[in-house]
């Protein structure tokens, strides 16, 4: 498969010579550039030298992309999973997520959201999304070394506009989006608002009392005011909240067999309720001048989430092991500020230039007991009726500053170069009891303990690209990422101390890329093949039954591979769509501690990292009469072969999935009708290297009714 996309890129490379005899094309066919902020300006898609994949509001749509992990095989070596508390796991060239700090860093509306607990997964109300392949920590900092999801919702302008639609489904599906955009006073202020609604029944089964076992609801609401006090000054306040209700998070089953062979069913005694509500606000004052522009964007954001009984820990019918960290909002609340300001050239610059600084504060306070039932002997416990309790409370601040200077070298080559200097501090205090029942009262075991760790990271980058024709370019780019170190959390395993420090993970991004758009803006082909080295990678440890990470820098990491992406429009009303990604991902080196013994696993293939990603979507849209268009859409989508332990024994073979949507507009009407994995394939989404499996969604159906009203 590699050597099939060199040959899309030698193809690519030969194809601008078209450009110059082509033939005029009728507008109809042609496709739209797409502006894009990847480089935090505005600029075309086709002049940007990263490897970007972009959604517009209509493709969101098209699409059906609802949910982030709904992008997972639709940009090239990008794999979303959620293992089913709603937070997902995003990979992208094999640089995934292996505790709380992600590895690929998403932003709403210019806002970093901070970690996977502040972090908001639903889609509604889209303008835009770009998904920047690789790392991308000059400019966005932190936890981007696998790249970026940029989303832009819609912003309020001069016109009254807005949409309200209407989903249902099989499985009790039901979601509710309305939003509107309103002028107040013309050219001065403006409000909007989004409001999504999002419930359905459970794709498991609990076979312990025939329950529905994973049923969902929430509320998410966007909410913004816009002030112009003057012509060159913009005033925006935004308010984001997720208010969401999960009757059995982690549906997960620890029997193999069971898995495929009794699929969406589970067997557990115990089952709870996760509260989790999030909360997000935002201040943003931008200028634009006529010598530079000016940004400033401060942030506020927490998350409250907690499980209302205590959750199943031993996934089985027996009264063994299970999870509290229900204690009151002194607890599990978790509260993060930032503060981003930022300089940059006036658009009407020849010499662009951003420059800027970043702070952010983070209190994590965590409470949380591991009980042991009336049948913790049967798994070898040694006791029951006792809890173990863990309490950490964990403080993070930190500073950077950065800077980018695009430099035109001639009439068709740039050269941009670029720096960012990060420093963290991280403070954790731990605290270990032990209750036994009757006694209410905990008793302590390992004393109040504090750690300490300070360290700090240089991201350069480095990128030349060419016009080697009127609409086609190539370019090159060297780019350095890193992920936040830290310290480990409080176990009762006596062979993992609390409070060791792990180190930051750093990589090495080499890319060569190719862009053009070709026969008059009917065929798009973008290509590139990438090369990734990771230093100290952190290698994370699930000790259980505290279901705490601990983690250690014992890894290097190489990753190579290819991507192509192509969309052509050769005749009115259709759209192909192709994308694929091969990722080679190994690691050059891997020792790990277990029972005692060291374990070489140098060779093994990284986790949540599909070696082949493929998506071809074919849409057909035929005018019936004035005002009213029919349209087909098909898609197959391809993932290869999948990983879940560092051991390689925890494995999803290859699979496909099937999605359609087809419907009608009537002026600003839109009914619909869709299905998502119409095979209803079974296959494994995520799993924990302990044993425990999570399913991707099955089989989907449902009718979608929209309506757009004003401009």
């Amino acid at each position: 498969m590699f050597w099939n996309s060199r040959l899309v890129l030698i193809l690519s490379l030969w194809m601008p010579s078209v450009v110059v005899c082509a033939q005029s094309v009728d507008s109809a066919t042609s496709l739209n550039e797409v502006v894009v902020t990847a480089q935090k300006r505005e600029e075309p898609l086709g002049k940007v030298p990263i490897a970007v994949a972009a959604f517009t509001a209509t493709q969101v749509q098209q699409f059906r992309l609802w949910n982030n992990k709904d992008i997972s095989g639709v940009v090239p070596g990008l794999y979303a999973a959620d293992p089913g508390d709603g937070r997902d796991v995003i990979s992208i060239r094999g640089v995934t997520s292996t505790s709380y700090d992600p590895a690929v860093a998403v932003y709403v509306d210019g806002i970093n959201q901070f970690g996977l607990d502040t972090y908001i997964p639903s889609l509604f109300d889209i303008q835009r999304i770009e998904i920047l392949r690789g790392p991308q920590g000059t400019l966005y900092g932190r936890n981007a070394m696998g790249g970026v999801m940029n989303i832009i919702t819609r912003q309020p302008t001069n016109q009254f506009s807005g949409v309200a639609e209407v989903s249902t489904g099989n499985y009790g599906l039901q979601r509710y989006v309305a939003a509107f955009r309103n002028p107040l006073v013309k050219n001065k202020l403006f409000i909007g608002a989004a409001g999504l609604y999002e419930g359905r029944n459970g794709y498991y089964t609990n076979e312990y009392d025939g329950s529905s076992y994973d049923r969902q609801h929430s509320f998410t609401g966007n909410y913004y005011l816009k002030y112009l006090p003057g012509p060159r000054w913009t005033l925006d306040l935004n308010v984001k909240q997720r208010n969401n209700r999960n009757h059995g998070a982690f549906p997960l089953v620890a029997d193999p067999s069971m898995l495929f062979g009794q699929p969406f069913k589970l067997d557990q005694n115990a089952r709870t309720t996760m509260v989790d509500n999030t909360f997000q606000s935002s201040l943003s004052a931008g200028y634009k001048g006529r010598g530079f522009n000016f940004k400033s964007q401060t942030s506020y954001q927490k998350n409250y989430r907690y499980y209302q009984e205590p959750i199943d820990g031993d996934f089985s019918p027996l009264d063994a092991i299970s999870v509290i960290n229900n204690y009151g909002r002194r607890w599990n609340n978790i509260k993060a500020f930032t503060e981003d300001i930022q300089f940059s050239s006036a658009s009407s610059s020849n010499l662009k230039w951003t420059a800027g600084s970043y702070w952010f504060y983070q209190d994590q306070p965590n409470r949380q007991a591991t009980r042991y039932g009336n049948d913790a002997n049967l798994l070898g416990v040694g006791d029951s009726l006792f809890s173990t309790i863990n309490t950490t409370r964990n403080h993070k601040w930190g500073m950077a500053f950065y800077g980018q200077l695009s430099y035109p070298i001639s009439s068709r080559a740039n050269l941009t170069a670029g720096l960012r200097y990060d420093y963290e501090h991280q403070r954790e205090d731990v605290l270990g009891e032990y209750q036994h029942d009757p006694d209410p009262t905990p008793v302590v075991v390992i004393p109040d303990t504090s750690g300490r760790v300070s360290f700090h990271a240089f991201s350069p980058r480095l990128a030349l690209d060419y016009q080697v024709a009127d609409h086609s370019i190539l370019y090159a780019v060297y780019s350095r990422g890193f992920r936040t170190g830290g310290l480990t959390q409080l176990s009762f395993n006596p062979s993992e101390p609390p409070l060791a420090g792990f180190r930051p993970e750093y990589s090495s991004n080499y890319e060569f890329g190719i862009k053009n758009s070709l026969l008059s803006g009917v065929l798009r082909v973008n290509a590139d093949v990438f090369f990734t080295h990771i230093n100290d990678a952190q290698v994370p440890t699930l000790i259980l039954p505290e279901a705490i990470t601990v983690t250690r820098n014992t890894g290097r990491l190489d990753n190579w591979g290819a991507e192509a992406e192509i969309a052509g429009r050769f005749v009115k009303g259709l759209e192909v769509i192709y994308n694929l990604g091969y990722t080679h991902s190994r690691y050059r080196s891997l020792k790990l501690s277990q029972n005692g013994d060291i374990v070489d696993l140098v060779g093994k293939r990284q986790l949540f990292t599909p070696d082949l990603t493929s998506l071809l979507a074919v849409q057909y849209g035929l005018s019936l009469r004035e005002g009213i268009r029919a349209f087909v859409r098909g898609e197959w989508k391809m993932m290869g072969s999948t990983y879940f332990d560092l051991a390689n024994t925890m494995r999803q073979s290859p699979y496909s999935i099937y999605n359609m949507r087809c419907g009608v507009d009537v002026r600003q009407f839109e009914l619909a009708v869709w299905g998502r994995n119409i095979g209803d394939k079974k296959y494994i989404s995520y799993a924990y290297d302990f044993g425990a499996y999570h399913l991707g969604d099955p089989a989907t159906w449902g009718v979608t009714l929209g309506v757009r009203f004003g401009g």
